[in-house]
């Protein structure tokens, strides 16, 4: 059973705070895609997503909803700025690139989970070839004991880790040179071509000095490799890329043509928007594992929309997304719970990370309390940068512990109010902030 949309709401806000206009849309979207699939088939063609807008200043979730959107259902998921692609004609990426890329990252996904299923047989196979690399330099050693035990204990041993960093020398493939021919029609390209002469010769292998750690998690590669099905996985990685890919398209506001100008820039802008169209309307774009639809991708999209409105985009691509969110810029309540609530808390992160030199930090609720009000007057009074200003709080904060931090003893900080605005003051002074906390 997939997850209700109350269920998808409630596992993205393990991570994201507030929001909630933004993640119902999501999770409806999301929804929409299981419920399309319950219906026969000729009604399920029908039925294509309701793509997104997310309208909101930066650093206030909107990548971060569709990250973990797709992390959740293990839906393969692209990233592209609208700014990098340029109309036809003019200098720039080629819009059905985000197309390919999200293939790409399907592939990926699909042959992530192929070999984890083929894993236990390539690990035994991997084991078998290290104790047979070892075994000659022990049966030196041991000549009377019988092969069957040396071989047990070689076993034993290398499960325990206890060979891991012992030198050895290995056999492996060479992995064949890719051709620069440059760019070719049809999806194809010069890795398309190394790929074709690659795999009509013979895979050369060359002779590699490492670990037996190293080793067998190069001999696991090897043998999972040869184990699953290369054209199944291309199958189905184009299958769950047209039903289940999302696409996120960031900085949309930024090819917006303001005032209804044609002319300079405005022609670019509006020609990025026209080239994206057919992709979301529903088009088939060739790559190099087979021809794919975008008719069934959700596309959300994302913009600031500082200085234009999403009016500004062409009519007909305002069309091809009906759901618009507004998304709400950061309070100082939404700033401290980010620090200490999600299950990726900023303050854990960094707690996290002194631990590996032995430094075991301890926030105060007044100290959280401050840090969260500094974050917040900081985007009040300089460039907003949402939930990334706290970050730039934390390195400021901890910058000193950091740099003393060398793991021979164990040391115990108090983070308070008084150690934050100690630790704050001197940057506070540079930004203008001092008077916020005297």
């Amino acid at each position: 059973m997939e997850l209700t949309p109350k269920e998808i709401v409630k596992e993205l806000s393990r991570y994201i705070i507030g929001q909630d206009e933004a993640k119902k849309a999501v999770a409806v979207a999301l929804r929409n895609r299981y419920r399309r699939r319950q219906l026969p088939a000729e009604i399920s063609d029908e039925i294509t997503p309701k793509n997104i807008i997310m309208k909101g200043p930066t650093g206030v979730g909107k990548t971060e909803i569709a990250r973990r959107l797709a992390k959740l259902v293990k839906a393969p998921f692209v990233k592209v700025e609208a700014t990098k692609f340029t109309e036809v004609g003019y200098v720039g990426r080629d819009v059905e690139s985000m197309v390919r890329d999200l293939v790409e990252v399907a592939i990926r996904l699909v042959k992530e989970e192929k070999i984890k299923e083929v894993e236990p047989k390539a690990m035994e196979v991997a084991e078998n070839k290290i104790v047979n690399a070892i075994y000659p330099i022990r049966k030196k050693a041991n000549p009377d004991t019988p092969d069957n035990v040396l071989k047990e204990e070689i076993k034993e041993e290398l499960k325990k880790g206890n060979l891991d960093k012992i030198p050895v020398e290995i056999e492996v493939e060479e992995k064949p040179k890719t051709l620069q021919l440059g760019p070719i029609g049809g999806g194809m390209n010069d890795s398309n071509i190394g790929d074709l002469f690659g795999s009509l010769m013979p895979r050369r292998r060359k002779k590699r000095k490492t670990t037996v750690g190293e080793a067998f998690k190069i001999f696991v590669n090897e043998e999972a490799n040869k184990l699953i099905d290369k054209e199944a996985i291309n199958s189905e990685a184009l299958k769950r890329a047209e039903q289940d890919g999302i696409i996120f398209i960031d900085e949309i506001d930024k090819i917006t043509s303001k005032g209804g100008k044609s002319h300079g820039p405005e022609v670019s802008r509006e020609g990025v928007q026209r080239d994206i169209l057919p992709i979301v309307e529903g088009s088939t774009i060739a790559t190099k594992y087979g021809n794919i639809k975008t008719d069934f991708i959700l596309f959300i999209a994302a913009g600031a929309f500082h200085t234009s409105k999403v009016s500004d985009l062409i009519p007909e691509l305002q069309g091809r997304f009906p759901v618009l969110v507004d998304l709400q810029s950061l309070s100082e309540e939404d700033f401290y719970k980010i620090l200490k609530e999600p299950d990726n808390a900023i303050i854990m992160q960094y707690s996290e990370l002194l631990k590996v030199d032995k430094i075991h930090l301890k926030f105060t609720e007044e100290a959280i309390r401050e840090m969260a009000r500094i974050a917040y007057l900081e985007n009040e009074n300089n460039e907003n940068l949402g939930a990334r200003r706290l970050h730039n709080v934390m390195e400021m904060l901890l910058e000193e512990v950091s740099f003393e931090a060398d793991g021979k003893e164990d040391k115990e900080i108090i983070v308070d109010k008084e150690f934050v605005q100690k630790n704050l003051d001197k940057a506070l002074k540079i930004m203008n902030l001092k008077k916020y906390i005297l």
